[in-house]
């Protein structure tokens, strides 16, 4: 059996450098909408995998469209994506994926990151993604140390919106999925050290609710309260919970209304949905139907909606399978006792499974708390998932595992 070892120890003695890395870029806000902060992250990444001598490219979006508190479709610009390719031609081709930006806003208190313990970090996008993006950045560089690069090809996406659905790069997630054999996403693991099996679908929507403005003690039979319409579709939405295996819907956002003695004439309401089954958006989508034909029905009212499902459920076929026993084989080999289950939380895994590429999407650092300022993650991670990649990846370079 081929041994391994002088391709992976170095990456034990990067791990001081990449801890300073790590805070580092934790210190530039790449919150979603702040697209200089994002763009800046995306240079400062290119610059940091520019050891790895691949082509480089920084890329425009499609603006990003969300629905304002006057019911209004407003659009938002969002940071450059970059997109590093190497080996074009070579027989296997391997898809990573990394986001850029983070749930932060600049505005945000949490900006700082922390020391918890000499092997724990707290900060900004340490776990949720930047630390996953070194450990990509090692395992890359281990490939590029062996004789048998040549006989893999990669492409690496960084995106600057997948923490707000991955709408726009969304085409280029289709086109990865098109033009490689698997794929590995470096969000991080859950806190266990578990990486993700099937994921639960998403999708995101908006309710505008028209209504008539009236005074609400001289003409308040004239007046037609969006509010109060809202609040019936809220309720009725909400009763679906439970009613379908594997779906729930979170309402998680409402405005409307102003002065106490005027009849609101809007209200915005936004809301998630999470599936299990394709079959769900269909269902989804004919409940929504009847809510929305109940409410538009009612003299002087009206509800627009917008939105939709960005990300379908990712089930576990074959070829994932496949993927998961070749990890968790590596693992083995690593002194690492890795399990996969299912999780409701969802990524660009999901979407490049849905276009058909294979994938793990856990393979980053070990952490937990994400999205919160109580984001943590363990350090040492960095060297110990960063072997384990850099291991798949020596097995499927050298012909010890087999792909295509």
């Amino acid at each position: 059996m081929t041994d391994y070892t002088p391709y992976l120890a170095p990456i034990d003695a990067t791990l001081p450098a990449m801890r300073e890395t790590l805070i580092r870029l934790a210190g530039i806000n790449s919150g979603s909408f702040n697209a200089p902060g994002v763009t800046a992250m995306a240079e400062a990444m290119r610059d940091v995998f520019a050891p790895l001598h691949a082509a480089s490219e920084l890329l425009t979006l499609a603006d990003h469209q969300s629905v304002n508190d006057a019911g209004q479709t407003i659009t938002r610009p969002l940071g450059k994506a970059l997109r590093l390719r190497l080996r074009p031609e070579a027989p296997l081709q391997i898809f990573f994926c990394g986001h850029l930006d983070t749930v932060f806003a600049v505005d945000h208190a949490f900006q700082a990151v922390r020391e918890i313990d000499a092997d724990t970090l707290n900060g900004p996008g340490v776990a949720d993604l930047k630390g996953g993006l070194l450990v990509l950045l090692q395992a890359l560089s281990a490939l590029e140390r062996s004789p048998w690069k040549e006989k893999i090809g990669w492409t690496v996406l960084m995106n600057p919106d997948e923490e707000i659905g991955s709408v726009s790069s969304a085409p280029l997630l289709a086109e990865a999925a098109k033009a490689h054999h698997l794929g590995l996403i470096y969000e991080p693991a859950l806190p266990d050290g578990s990486l993700a099996s099937a994921r639960k679908g998403s999708g995101n929507f908006n309710v505008v609710v028209r209504g008539r403005a009236a005074h609400a003690g001289r003409d308040f039979d004239k007046g037609r309260n969006a509010i109060a319409a809202c609040a019936e579709f809220i309720g009725g939405l909400n009763s679906l919970n439970g009613s379908r295996d594997g779906v729930t819907i979170n309402p998680g956002y409402v405005r409307g209304g102003g002065a106490l003695n005027v009849v609101p004439d809007l209200a915005v309401f936004k809301f998630n949905v999470r599936t299990s089954q394709a079959s769900d958006e269909c269902w989804m989508h004919d409940e929504l139907d009847l809510l929305m034909t109940r409410l538009n029905s009612r003299e002087g009212l009206h509800c627009e909606l917008s939105g939709g499902f960005t990300r379908p459920p990712k089930i576990v076929n074959a070829e994932i399978q496949r993927l998961m026993d070749y990890v968790g084989d590596c693992g083995q080999k690593l002194g690492l006792s890795l399990h996969f289950k299912p999780t409701g939380g969802c990524c660009d895994g999901n979407n490049l499974a849905a276009h058909g590429l294979a994938n793990l999407d856990n393979m980053g650092v070990v952490g937990d708390r994400i999205h919160s300022d109580q984001e943590w993650m363990r350090v040492s991670s960095i060297s110990e998932r960063a072997k384990l990649s850099a291991l798949l990846l020596l097995r499927l370079a050298s012909g010890e595992l087999q792909w295509t």
